[in-house]
């Protein structure tokens, strides 16, 4: 994604994902993150993978919405 098309994240989501990776590294790792470690994780995060994810989730919308069409067109009547 260009820089202008990066996802966008709400102050207090952003607060809410920080924590979570900050306890994920303490519980799963034993290692106590800062807050720069967690921002920097979190941007590569949002920048790199969360696109992927992104584009997976308008693609299945779209293939719902194609088989919800074709639902609708079934009930044609003749």
């Amino acid at each position: 994604m260009k820089r202008s098309d990066t996802i966008k994240v709400t102050k207090e989501k952003r607060d809410e994902m920080s924590s979570a990776i900050k306890n994920y590294f303490l519980k799963e790792r034993e290692e106590e993150m800062g807050d720069l470690a967690t921002g920097l994780i979190l941007d590569f995060i949002i920048e790199e993978l969360a696109p992927e994810f992104y584009n997976q989730g308008v693609y299945d919308s779209y293939t719902y919405m194609q088989d919800t069409i074709e639902d609708v067109l079934s009930i044609q009547k003749y």
